[in-house]
């Protein structure tokens, strides 16, 4: 019996990109497309994988809608492989993002530290009308392990 060899159609990069002109940002709906956009990666990235993007692009947007008004902008872009997800973050304000010191008593302010635990790296590149915050997070495909040790 001849077992026919199955092959993903999926061999162009994939890509996402939406602007929220209100100037309001939303967190879930960035969190929303990573998962759809990872939904369609072959070789599939593991559960942790998807988690770790979700969280950094969720932080990554809620930065923006905190302290950069007016419109902000998300892209996406996982290439053939899927062993990365370029996260990019364009919104108005020409201020770098900053870590804040560590403080384990505080409620909020610790995001960035946890992007950059997670993505390979955080380039900020200053616009003529504000800042673009890239983040690269590795993934790690079903079946071959986790990037955590997990």
């Amino acid at each position: 019996m001849d077992i026919p060899l199955r092959t993903h159609p999926r061999t162009q990069d994939l890509r996402y990109t939406r602007t929220w002109d209100t100037g309001t940002c939303s967190s879930a709906d960035a969190r929303d497309a990573v998962a759809a956009l990872l939904a369609e990666a072959w070789p599939a990235p593991v559960r942790r994988s998807v988690q770790d993007a979700q969280l950094v692009v969720s932080e990554l947007v809620t930065n923006a809608e905190k302290h950069a008004p007016g419109p902000c902008a998300l892209s996406l872009e996982l290439g053939p492989g899927g062993r990365a997800l370029r996260i990019c973050v364009t919104d108005t304000s020409t201020e770098p993002p900053r870590p804040r010191p560590p403080d384990p008593g505080r409620v909020g302010g610790h995001g960035l530290h946890l992007v950059t635990m997670l993505a390979r790296n955080l380039e900020v590149a200053v616009l003529p009308e504000g800042k673009r915050v890239t983040a690269t997070v590795p993934l790690v495909a079903e079946g071959a392990g986790s990037p955590h040790g997990d």
